[in-house]
């Protein structure tokens, strides 16, 4: 199923859970809304450990962040009429705080997370894949980028220190 409607600002403003599932704003790029969407996750993990917050709470704040994107991507993707349109982009920023936080905090440690994160997430291999044909609404929107941040951050325990 696809939309004709083709978001803009406009759509972004007409509702919050919009703009919150369009990742601010970085969903509505032409190429690779996802990566774009990603992206957002970097600045907002390194401003939430600039301030001392520590890494293990931005995990747990990942769990309430998890909800809110259910409930924002299942009102965006009811109103686009495509159950996960790839401009929707909050599962990915969410699920990169995760591997973020899970992820050595140092510049290659970050670019290794956000890389693997993205092969991830691109490729679906199962059972993100699976998941992602089999669960709609935005729980399905959400859980497979959980999955693919799930399958990132073992393959970065399993490298060497960085």
């Amino acid at each position: 199923m696809t939309t004709s409607l083709k978001p803009d600002w406009a759509f972004l403003r007409r509702h919050p859970a919009h703009f919150i599932a369009f990742g601010f704003g970085s969903g509505l790029a032409r190429k690779a809304p996802g990566t774009w969407g990603t992206l957002v996750a970097l600045p907002l993990a390194a401003l939430w450990m600039g301030t001392g917050l520590s890494a293990t709470l931005l995990l747990a704040a990942c769990v309430p962040l998890f909800v809110l994107g259910c409930w924002v991507c299942e009102v965006t993707g009811r109103a686009l009429g495509v159950h996960d349109y790839g401009g929707i982009v909050f599962d990915e920023i969410v699920a990169m705080l995760a591997v973020l936080a899970l992820a050595p905090p140092t510049a290659l440690g970050w670019l290794v997370a956000f890389l693997l994160f993205r092969l991830f997430d691109i490729a679906k291999p199962w059972p993100i894949r699976w998941v992602d044909s089999k669960v709609h609404g935005g729980f399905g929107v959400m859980v497979d980028d959980v999955l693919a941040a799930v399958m990132a951050a073992i393959v970065m325990r399993l490298l060497p220190p960085m």
